[in-house]
C-alpha cells in the first residue's frame, strides 16, 4: 500500500492506496522558499521589470492606494506590505497618505479579523484599509477594444499612484491571476466585471492560456486605463512560500512571473482511470466556488467515465448562490451556455464548468457540506472518507482501476503527455 496524506482544510486526511492500482503522483515541481522573503520583494523591487526605481515612480505623487488580496487568496501579503511599506518608508512618503484597498471584486467585504490576519495588526492598526464595493462609488475610464465600459472604484481611479500587488498562479479563464486582475476584476464595478467573465466561453479562455483569450486581453486594456503605476507580485511554492518576487512594469514583470509559473506548474501525465484530488486546503477549499478551480485544472487528466475523489472541506459552504440556484435547477449544458451568453451571471459560469466535468466524470466528494446537498443540488456524491470513495470508484471502474494522487490541485495545470 503506498501512503498519503493530503490538506483538507486547515488538517490533513490520511489514506492509501493499493499498490496493484497506484499509477503516480502528479505533483507541482515544488522549490524551496526564499530564506528571506521581505528581504526577496525588497530586492525586485529595488531591480524593477521594464519601470523606473519606486522612488522615481513616487516623486511628486500626493497620495498612493496599494491594492492587495482578499480573504479567498492566501498571498502573503504581509511580507509584500513589510517590504513595498519599508520601501515607501525609506524613500519619505508619508503613511497617512496612502490607503490599503482590498480587491474584492464581486466578493463579500473583508471582515475586521480578516483584514487583521492578511495585514498584519501594526499596518491593520496603522494605516487606512477599506475593501472595495463593485456596487459602490465608482468612476468611469472608458472602453476596452471589446466593448466593455471600465469603472473601478474612486478611491484607486482618483489616487495619484496606484500599485498592485498579488500573487501569480493558474486561472481557469483569465489564463493566470496576478498583474492586471488586480483592477478587473479586483477594484471594478459588477457591470464591468460580468462583461469581462462573460467572454470566459470562448475557446481560448481557458487556464495557462494568455495568447488570444479575450478575458486576459480585457483585462489588460482595463488595467491599462486606470495607469498603475508600479506593480509588487509574487509566486509561492505550494507551503504558500513565496519562490520569487517581481515587480514594475503592470505587464512586464507579470509575464516574467507567468513565465516561472509555467516551469513550476504546468504538468504533463498519462490519463487516469482514478483521481484522488486536494484543492490545497485552506484557503483553497474555503468554499465550493473556490475549490472548484482544482477540479478545473486536473479534469483533461482523467478518462471519460473516470472517478474524481475530491477532498475539500468548504467551510463557509457553497460561496455564490447562483452557483448553487443553477445547480438546483438542473439546467442543461445548452440552457447554462445560452444563459451565460445573453445575461452573464457571476457563480453560473461555475455551475457549467461543473456541469461538464460531470458529463465526463463521476465526483466523490469528502466535504463538510450536507450530504444531501452534494447529492441533490450539485451531483455529487458525498463519501465520508477517503477509503469510502475508493471503495465506490473501484467498484464504478473495476478493480484494476489505475488510481493517480493529486496533493495540490488548485497549483497544478495538468495536460495528456504528448506520444
Amino acid at each position: 500500500m503506498v501512503k498519503f496524506a493530503l490538506k483538507y482544510g486547515s488538517t490533513e486526511v490520511s489514506f492509501e492506496v493499493p499498490d496493484e492500482n497506484f499509477a503516480g503522483t502528479l505533483e507541482v515541481r515544488d522549490v524551496p522558499g526564499c530564506a528571506n522573503p521581505v528581504g526577496e520583494i525588497k530586492r525586485s523591487i529595488r531591480n524593477p521589470i521594464g519601470s523606473p526605481p519606486l522612488h522615481v515612480v513616487m516623486r511628486g505623487k500626493r497620495d498612493a492606494v496599494i491594492v492587495v488580496n482578499d480573504h479567498t487568496r492566501d498571498t502573503r501579503t504581509r511580507e509584500i506590505l513589510a517590504a513595498l511599506l519599508g520601501e515607501l518608508d525609506e524613500i519619505g512618503f508619508p503613511s497617512r497618505d496612502i490607503t490599503i484597498i482590498f480587491g474584492c471584486g464581486t466578493h463579500r467585504k473583508v471582515k475586521d479579523d480578516e483584514a487583521k490576519a492578511i495585514l498584519g495588526e501594526d499596518v491593520w492598526s496603522k494605516y487606512e484599509w477599506v475593501s472595495h464595493d463593485c456596487d459602490g462609488n465608482l468612476t468611469f475610464l472608458g472602453e476596452t477594444s471589446f466593448g466593455n465600459r471600465i469603472y473601478i472604484n474612486s478611491l484607486v481611479a482618483e489616487a495619484d499612484a496606484k500599485i498592485l500587488t498579488g500573487d501569480i498562479t493558474f486561472h481557469y479563464y483569465a489564463g493566470y491571476t496576478g498583474g492586471r486582475k488586480s483592477i478587473l476584476p479586483g477594484v471594478s464595478a459588477r457591470e464591468t466585471i460580468l462583461f469581462n467573465h462573460a467572454m470566459m466561453l470562448h475557446p481560448a479562455a481557458r487556464s495557462g492560456v494568455l495568447d488570444g483569450n479575450p478575458v486576459h486581453l480585457d483585462m489588460t486594456e482595463a488595467a491599462r486605463l486606470a495607469k498603475p503605476d508600479f506593480i509588487v507580485n509574487v509566486v509561492q511554492n505550494t507551503k504558500g512560500e513565496i519562490v520569487r518576487a517581481f515587480s514594475g512594469d503592470l505587464e512586464a514583470a507579470f509575464m516574467e512571473g507567468v513565465k516561472l509559473v509555467d516551469s513550476l506548474y504546468k504538468a504533463e501525465s498519462e490519463p487516469a482511470d482514478i483521481i484522488i484530488l486536494s484543492a490545497g486546503g485552506y484557503p483553497k477549499d474555503i468554499d465550493f466556488y473556490q475549490a472548484h478551480k482544482a477540479l478545473d485544472n486536473v479534469i483533461p487528466m482523467v478518462k471519460d467515465g473516470g472517478c474524481v475523489i475530491f477532498l475539500a472541506e468548504c467551510r463557509d459552504g457553497v460561496g455564490n448562490q447562483v452557483f448553487y440556484e443553477w445547480m438546483k435547477e438542473k439546467l442543461s449544458i445548452d440552457e447554462m451556455e445560452k444563459r451565460l451568453k445573453s445575461n452573464f451571471k457571476m457563480g453560473g459560469h461555475k455551475a457549467y464548468y461543473l456541469a461538464k466535468a460531470l458529463e465526463k466524470v463521476k465526483i466523490f466528494m469528502l466535504s463538510s457540506l450536507p450530504a444531501e446537498e452534494l447529492e441533490n443540488v450539485f451531483n455529487v456524491t458525498p463519501i465520508e472518507s477517503v477509503e469510502d470513495g475508493l471503495r465506490k470508484a473501484l467498484e464504478t471502474i473495476g478493480k484494476n482501476a489505475k488510481i493517480k494522487v493529486v496533493p495540490h490541485g488548485a497549483a497544478i495545470l495538468a495536460s495528456i503527455k504528448k506520444k
